[in-house]
């Protein structure tokens, strides 16, 4: 016997839905996020962690970016210049000022250092428990997960945006772990490689 389809799930509605518990979660003032032990174990001198600029209501992973340099850690923030030029990850110092990008982006300037990534932060729109992740459907972060297979990508979110089922594409690539205001969400990351 074949089992029932599952009902398709309308990205765009989806995406709608979040984005507005999103922004009232924002609006309501959510919190700082506090960098998890789990995260903090991970961070070692010398490693290239990638974290970003919020735009609108996405959760800040400044804190994070934070703890990383504490540890010795570099940062990149991702550069975009096109929907169809890959995103690069620059070399980025706090001291620097950032230049507008598209999308709303704050981003470092072309010409800064190219970097690969040993940890991707990256922003979301919503997450299931089994650590799927949907974006805005540019498929930016999509391709840097490709390109960069071995990086540890730890989705930044607030507990909102949890949904209990994501669709998926073949290219689609979990996460290791996402930050919430409420903590650490992992599963081992053997399974999920």
């Amino acid at each position: 016997m074949t089992p029932p389809a599952t009902p398709a799930i309308d990205k765009p509605a989806l995406r709608a839905r979040v984005r507005a518990a999103r922004d009232a979660f924002h609006a309501a003032a959510a919190p700082e996020l506090t960098p998890p032990a789990p995260f903090l174990a991970l961070l070692k001198p010398g490693l290239t962690v990638t974290a970003y600029i919020p735009v609108g209501s996405e959760a800040d992973p400044a804190p994070l970016a934070r703890a990383a340099v504490a540890a010795g850690c570099r940062i990149a923030l991702p550069h975009v210049t096109t929907r169809a030029a890959p995103m690069r990850f620059l070399a980025w110092d706090p001291a620097e000022d950032l230049q507008p990008g598209p999308f709303g982006l704050s981003q470092p300037h072309a010409e800064s250092l190219a970097l690969a990534p040993d940890i991707i932060l990256t922003p979301l729109l919503a997450f299931d428990e089994k650590l799927d992740r949907l974006g805005q459907g540019a498929g930016y972060y999509d391709r840097a997960f490709a390109q960069f297979p071995d990086a540890i990508r730890i989705g930044v979110a607030w507990s909102v945006q949890q949904v209990d089922t994501l669709p998926t594409d073949a290219w689609d690539m979990p996460l290791h772990a996402i930050i919430t205001e409420c903590g650490w969400i992992a599963r081992p990351m053997d399974a999920a490689q």
